[in-house]
């Protein structure tokens, strides 16, 4: 009889698992939260293929008011707005979520495999997630961009090694009491494989933390993507993309403050759906574990 065989003694059995998925769903801020992530979602990758005009084609005159064809007026090329804002969330719609989820495996993985091992092999692994987290990720990102030059996938990993030292930490501090359970030791003792106890034992007892936890990295993507295009090393023009609207026509917002507001409303409904759901996943846990 091999060790997964073996048969579980009853003080060692993992304990009941919950769906803390479905618990969540029925939280309304989670459930607002993920409707409006799908609904800037589908404005990106809807919306570039439905615009009234050309985004990068001048239409009218600089910072033209709204109207003659024009919901939401010009930019200071003269090119739409509206067209530029429906266009404009594509990168930011892939790019935001790679990196969170990116960050979020690794970073789970990184955590988990510190608290499993321990030792020699806990402290190396957060001892490096403490240089990374000296390093702040906006500031992190720069250094490498100005050097490099901006890339979509570039700016994805950056973003992603900036964020990931936080989710290990997490998760770490969420796996330690797991390692210490019967059925984990039981597991340990009996011979089972490393990677079933990580994957199969360890790892769905953590599905709060990493709900909690993607919502906040969703949220943190979004900001950081949006600021570095905001300050020249993202999206490069003439292509559209909200972060780079705010910067092109910043100096006009007292004579056409569509082309920055409309931009600017995108990036925080985007930011606020990632917010609710880490908020409404935190309720949901902090409830399930009895926290008032």
């Amino acid at each position: 009889m091999t060790a997964l065989e073996l048969p579980v003694p009853a003080a060692a059995a993992a304990p009941r698992r919950r769906r803390p998925g479905l618990r969540m769903l029925r939280s309304g801020q989670v459930r607002w939260g993920i409707a409006l992530i799908v609904l800037m979602l589908a404005l990106a990758l809807i919306g570039r293929f439905t615009t009234p005009y050309d985004p990068t084609r001048t239409i009218a005159a600089p910072f033209a008011r709204p109207g003659d064809g024009l919901l939401l007026g010009a930019d200071y090329l003269g090119r739409d707005v509206l067209s530029r804002v429906m266009a404009g969330g594509i990168n930011l719609a892939w790019m935001a979520p790679s990196a969170a989820i990116a960050s979020l495996v690794l970073g789970a993985a990184v955590g988990i495999v510190s608290a499993y091992f321990g030792g020699a092999t806990d402290a190396v692994l957060m001892r490096l997630m403490d240089v990374l987290l000296a390093f702040p990720a906006l500031l992190f990102t720069l250094l490498f961009v100005s050097v490099i030059g901006p890339s979509p996938w570039l700016l994805v990993t950056l973003v992603t090694i900036g964020l990931m030292p936080g989710v290990a930490r997490v998760i770490r501090g969420a796996a330690l009491p797991l390692v210490q359970r019967e059925f984990v030791r039981w597991s340990r003792a009996v011979g089972v494989p490393t990677g079933y106890i990580l994957t199969r034992e360890i790892l769905p007892n953590l599905v709060s933390p990493l709900m909690v936890e993607f919502g906040m990295r969703l949220m943190w993507s979004v900001g950081t993507l949006a600021s570095i295009s905001f300050i020249g090393y993202g999206i490069q023009p003439p292509e559209s993309d909200w972060g780079l609207m705010v910067s092109e026509n910043r100096n006009g917002l007292a004579a056409q403050p569509w082309a920055v507001v409309a931009p600017v409303i995108c990036i925080v409904l985007f930011t606020i759906g990632g917010n609710l759901i880490a908020e409404g996943a935190a309720r949901v846990v902090a409830r399930t574990e009895g926290v008032k």
